[in-house]
């Protein structure tokens, strides 16, 4: 528990964090040109790449762990939810956000689709991050009502 729960609120801390920042950081993204967008979207992804997937995953991991180790039922039924919440946060990423973070990581800002206008997808990123953004800050909280429980 000693290494466990601190390794949880830690990765979970930086998750929820660095999807919190995302999140602020998103309406940016509707104000821009759509030429300047996909530059400004390129390099604001890989600056969380690989550091959101790792946090993610290391909270998930830890969460596991307090499910099977923990002492007390109330602290591996928040582990348990807190690792649905973050396994759901990685759904989201790997089915809606990191798609379109591929497609726009192969488009060139200066010879952009003829019907990008029409495939813009601001909006649909902006919903999903905020969606998998709640997910892991309802995890991190998750964790802190674990923590509580073993204070």
């Amino acid at each position: 528990m000693r290494i466990l729960m601190p390794a949880a609120l830690l990765a979970g801390g930086l998750a929820a964090g660095g999807l919190a920042v995302s999140v602020l950081a998103a309406p940016l993204f509707t104000t821009l040109p759509t030429g300047m967008y996909v530059p400004v979207h390129k390099g604001l992804v890989t600056r969380f790449d690989p550091f959101m997937p790792i946090s993610l995953l290391s909270c998930l991991l830890c969460d596991i762990a307090l499910v099977v180790a923990a002492p007390q039922t109330a602290v591996r039924l928040l582990a348990a939810l807190g690792a649905l919440l973050l396994a759901a946060a990685m759904t989201v990423s790997l089915t809606k956000n990191v798609p379109i973070n591929r497609w726009l990581s192969t488009l060139d800002p200066q010879a952009l689709p003829a019907d990008f206008e029409r495939l813009d997808p601001r909006e649909r990123w902006i919903r999903w991050n905020r969606v998998r953004g709640a997910l892991a800050v309802t995890a991190l909280l998750a964790n802190v009502g674990a923590t509580a429980v073993l204070i």
